[in-house]
């Protein structure tokens, strides 16, 4: 059992004022392996007041000193990429060789936020006006559980290139990847109080950093009833909100696509982070007329993935993140059977061989339609609903019904076809025909998938104020 007894407040790790600790379970195992100190309403406090007081410092050193400690902590991060890589999969679930590439691989797109700190100093002369960039102030970042290290470099990283200060309390299931992270931080020598971590539940600490005086900004990711909440708090004194929230992402494959590549696609695409991925494209909509066809490539390439132990090297899938979330997975797959939905693999019995952990089968449902519960609500776990449609404009119709918008998929003859298709759908984002997951493209949703953007250059915008200066 590892414990973890101090927050990193002000550049230093102290011990908390709040009593108590969160245990970290690996979900595979159902045991515990780690506890995690409680901070309490005081640490938020000197969280922030050390983050106020590294403000007018911080906000002032040039783009060229910013951007060399982020390439001195991109170097620090990618000597503990392993590191990041165990505690992601034991806490988490995620298979280790798979957490190295989709959990631990974006430390690399950290380092392109150091050319980005640049923009900060970009002027614009518009007739007698001098228009500036100045940072927003201090930011109050929570992050879930499900790609921990990729949503804490996703906030810190652009906060950092643009001279913002920031407090940031992880997700009490996955805490361990931050607490390494922040000792890359100190082993840099960030300036005092730039980066400040506290551990514990959320609820009040959540709470208590989205009404924060000292809070200029919050950005959550997270569920869209939590978004809401915090939208709400926050509205309460006009702090600027950043919400990443929930999914539930359409993938059209048209007639004349090649079925099996798209079905198989499709399949592994929710499937590779025991679907607790946002932007999984969970709908998987298909032409009446192939719909046999594309339910059986869809069962045997589910059926192929093996489910097991993370530390096995030829795992595809591991356990859901938690005993709680397999729960909510399985009351979602016995509402879909309630509802008439048919199973093409999967179900409410455990993997074979898996009797104990946070398992859950690859489950597959035919005969969906759209108004079901199991295609309108967010899952988060190993489920696709398989949707026949008769013509694209139906198909187009069924991807928008949803007060979703963050993700879509679509599947075309061609990349041209593809991309006329994905300007019709009301997502923020679009994979088409395949395309990589890219760190250098905005992400973000359209609906009550949340407001503002992460990664890319469209990055670091919700960083920074705008003034302009009449001369």
């Amino acid at each position: 059992m590892k414990h973890y007894d101090k927050l990193f407040i002000n550049g230093e790790w102290v011990a908390p004022h709040g009593s108590g600790t969160t245990t970290v379970y690996n979900p595979a195992t159902e045991e515990a392996f780690a506890e995690v100190c409680n901070a309490d309403l005081d640490d938020v406090n000197s969280a922030f007041a050390a983050a106020r007081a590294a403000f007018p410092a911080w906000s002032r050193t040039t783009a060229a000193e910013r951007a060399d400690y982020i390439r001195k902590l991109h170097a620090a991060l990618e000597k503990r990429k392993d590191a990041l890589a165990l505690a992601i999969s034991q806490s988490m679930g995620c298979p280790l060789e798979i957490a190295k590439i989709i959990q631990v691989n974006c430390v690399k797109a950290f380092e392109k936020f150091a050319d980005r700190a640049h923009e900060m100093e970009v002027e614009k002369q518009v007739n007698n006006s001098l228009v500036v960039r100045e940072p927003v102030g201090v930011c109050a970042f929570i992050t879930p559980w499900n790609y921990p290290l990729y949503q804490l470099i996703g906030k810190v990283a652009p906060a950092l290139a643009t001279g913002c200060t920031m407090v940031l309390k992880p997700s009490s299931v996955t805490p361990l990847q931050d607490i390494i992270f922040a000792e890359a931080v100190a082993e840099i020598g960030l300036p005092k109080g730039v980066f400040n971590l506290i551990t514990g539940r959320g609820g009040v600490l959540g709470d208590a950093m989205v009404t924060h005086p000292e809070a200029d900004m919050v950005s959550f990711t997270g569920s869209t009833a939590t978004g809401r909440r915090i939208q709400q708090l926050a509205a309460e004194s006009i702090k600027r909100v950043c919400l990443e929230l929930g999914g539930k992402s359409p993938f059209i494959i048209t007639e004349d696509a090649p079925l099996e590549q798209a079905v198989t696609f499709g399949v592994k695409d929710v499937m590779i982070n025991t679907g607790q991925t946002c932007i999984a494209l969970t709908r998987m909509l298909v032409p009446a007329s192939r719909y046999e066809e594309a339910t059986q490539i869809a069962k045997r390439v589910a059926e192929s993935l093996k489910v097991g132990d993370p530390m096995d090297k030829d795992t595809f899938m591991g356990p859901m993140s938690s005993m709680g979330q397999r729960e909510t997975v399985l009351k979602y797959i016995q509402k879909g059977l309630d509802e008439g939905a048919k199973l093409v693999t999967g179900g409410l019995e455990r993997p074979e061989g898996l009797d104990r952990g946070a398992y859950v089968r690859p489950t597959i449902f035919r005969d969906v339609h759209n108004k079901m519960t199991i295609a309108q609500e967010e899952i988060f776990g190993p489920v696709i609903c398989m949707i026949p449609y008769t013509n694209l404009a139906e198909a187009i119709a069924i991807a928008n019904d949803s007060v979703y918008g963050l993700s879509s998929g679509v599947w075309a003859a061609t990349k041209e076809e593809g991309i006329r298709i994905a300007r019709e759908i009301r997502t923020g984002g679009c994979y088409v025909n395949g395309g990589d997951f890219n760190y250098d493209a905005p992400l973000g949703g359209y609906k009550q998938s949340g407001n503002g953007r992460e990664w890319g250059d469209f990055g670091i915008h919700e960083f920074y104020e705008i003034k302009s200066m009449q001369l």
